[in-house]
């Protein structure tokens, strides 16, 4: 981000929702920073699996990146379970999953990151945490608008200004594809991360944890896990093509 730090950042508050994205972005932090904390939220989406994920995933990232596991700080939950009856979606009530008429998918839960990095922002402010990291991507990607570079930039200025002091949100994955995601975990904790990001993260906007494949659990045909998937396939492929 284009925000100014006087030192270079020693702590961050990760955007976590247990999903590959995110637990990619915890591993990315915790390589970089000396104290880690996570943040997720409740805001009525349908499938509790998400949450239970995110607990799997950090309890998890302990055995996977072990030279980390003292800069891996406390979790936090916020309630935004009013936020979520308003800006209602496929994710937070039972409507068929589809395109509506701007083009996006019924999905979108309108401004859900805005909301996501004003509470982060403010939580970050109370617990001296220096950088807000978030798995927002606008490269391979359901086409959601605030995940784009520019909200992001956007959203930086105005919390900065807000909070009258820095606010830097750091996105690793912005300009990465799926593939490229999956290289990155590989990357980082080689096949013990990758492991854990299959068996224990979650995706799926159906909240299926009962069919496994390749790439992990989910029902294969929405939006999240095609996405997952081919960026599954992807990576490998180009592992293949590097042997």
């Amino acid at each position: 981000m284009s925000v100014i730090l006087e030192k270079t950042p020693t702590s961050a508050l990760v955007l976590f929702s247990g999903g590959q994205d995110s637990a990619t972005c915890l591993a990315w932090a915790l390589e970089r920073f000396e104290r880690v904390e996570t943040v997720g939220f409740d805001y009525g989406q349908r499938h509790l699996v998400e949450m239970e994920a995110r607990q799997a995933v950090r309890a998890g990232i302990k055995t996977a990146l072990p030279q980390w596991t003292d800069r891996l700080g406390d979790d936090h939950v916020v309630d935004l379970t009013g936020y979520g009856r308003i800006a209602e979606s496929a994710l937070t009530a039972d409507r068929k999953i589809e395109m509506d008429a701007r083009g996006l998918p019924t999905t979108f839960v309108p401004g859900r990151n805005l909301i996501f990095l004003v509470a982060a922002a403010a939580l970050a402010d109370r617990r001296g945490l220096e950088v807000l990291v978030g798995g927002m991507c606008e490269t391979d990607y359901s086409g959601y608008p605030d995940c784009r570079h520019e909200t992001m930039e956007a959203m930086a200025r105005a919390l900065s200004l807000g909070l009258d002091k820095p606010v830097v949100i750091d996105t690793p994955l912005m300009w990465l594809t799926k593939g490229q995601t999956w290289e990155l975990a590989d990357r980082i904790g080689g096949e013990k991360l990758v492991e854990l990001i299959i068996e224990d993260s979650h995706t799926c906007y159906q909240g299926d944890r009962t069919h496994r494949h390749v790439w992990g659990y989910g029902c294969g045909e929405c939006p999240a896990c095609e996405l997952r998937a081919a960026g599954y396939d992807d990576w490998v492929a180009s592992q293949g093509a590097r042997t």
